[in-house]
């Protein structure tokens, strides 16, 4: 039930200043004089208004229930459907697979880094090493050239021979182990192979072992002779045998140019580092 208090002395349009529920009822009680609004404080009306007439409206159970439904409809969002929870599951997923690929991305970064620390050090070792073979060389000359002179009498010996040709031969022991410790590092230090694909494409890229098939290296155009155009490349590899593949375009294809090992979509272009 809703009730509505007015005053007798004032009829005109009157604005709803107070509402307070009491179970059932709903009641509104305002007072005017003019454009000013009067209220005690203690929820009494002035002495200057009249008499009073109380309005009530009758509210239903209904209506209440009917209103608090529609108001937590409006409020409840409906439940996703089932394809849009594929796409917040391919969304998830898609996430965790570009956060793996950063990271194998910056670990791939970081190990080239530290190769090229690795690369530095080997060619600053390749060169003291050939600066100990230049004098091991110089050396061995002399020695030569000592062990022809007329032997002089008393001259010591070790294990039967002259320390002339003793020294002579230790000088050759010495500079053989530096040549193969040059070798070593020869071995071990990235050689430039150069890389090239001909054909009808817009872009390149070579894929393979040499990094694990993770970022491989694109290819840049060198000249075009009518539709068809020439890419080239060159690679920091050590020597050994690598699997490489090319992808162009954005599709796998092999080179003509290089050996071909595998069946079917395994095969891959073989590339041989001496």
């Amino acid at each position: 039930m809703e009730c509505n208090t007015i005053s007798n002395a004032v009829q005109p349009c009157l604005p709803r200043i107070c509402t307070k529920r009491t179970e059932k009822f709903q009641v509104n009680m305002v007072a005017l004089t003019g454009n000013k609004l009067n209220w005690g404080l203690n929820g009494k009306s002035d002495n200057q208004f009249g008499r009073w007439r109380v309005f009530c409206t009758p509210v239903s159970l209904e209506e209440e229930f009917s209103a608090l439904q529609s108001n937590n409809s409006e409020a409840r969002e409906p439940p996703p459907s089932s394809e849009e929870l594929k796409a917040l599951t391919a969304d998830a997923a898609r996430s965790k697979l570009i956060k793996k690929l950063s990271e194998a991305n910056q670990q791939n970064r970081f190990l080239k880094r530290q190769l090229q620390v690795k690369e530095d050090d080997l060619v600053n070792f390749k060169t003291k090493l050939a600066a100990v073979e230049y004098e091991i060389k110089a050396l061995v000359n002399l020695a030569k050239e000592i062990a022809h002179y007329k032997i002089p009498v008393g001259s010591r010996r070790i294990n039967g021979k002259y320390i002339q040709s003793h020294l002579l031969s230790r000088l050759v022991a010495v500079q053989k182990k530096l040549e193969d410790q040059i070798k070593d590092v020869d071995d071990a230090q990235s050689h430039e192979v150069p890389l090239f694909w001909h054909g009808v494409a817009e872009s390149v890229q070579v894929m393979g072992s040499f990094d694990g098939w993770s970022q491989g290296e694109h290819l840049s155009p060198e000249y075009t002779t009518g539709p068809y155009a020439t890419f080239s490349t060159t690679l920091m590899l050590r020597p050994g045998r690598y699997e490489i593949k090319f992808l162009v375009n954005g599709e796998w294809q092999l080179s003509t140019q290089l050996p071909i090992v595998g069946e079917g979509s395994m095969q891959n272009n073989v590339l041989i580092v001496e």
